[in-house]
């Protein structure tokens, strides 16, 4: 993907994770958008209470996840890097 394209999905993802954020550190959580590669896999890094959490996948996948796909469907999945992958 060209850097123009990859910054304006960024932005987009940005602004996904900040309507969620709220939420999150209603937990003492956070999530910080790393970067997004060519395959279209986003990678984050889960902060906080959200580091150690055991509902940290679900996290993932129904709250991240879907938040960023419904602003940039393009997006296959979502990676946190200090947290197994979600089947």
């Amino acid at each position: 993907m060209d850097a123009n394209t990859k910054q304006e999905l960024l932005a987009k993802i940005d602004q996904a994770i900040n309507n969620i954020r709220p939420y999150l550190e209603a937990d003492g959580g956070d999530v910080k958008l790393l970067d997004i590669d060519d395959e279209f896999v986003v990678q984050v890094e889960l902060l906080g209470a959200c580091e150690a959490c055991p509902m940290s996948p679900m996290t993932m996948k129904a709250g991240i996840e879907e938040a960023v796909k419904r602003v940039a469907p393009e997006v296959k999945s979502i990676n946190a890097v200090n947290i197994a992958p979600v089947s």
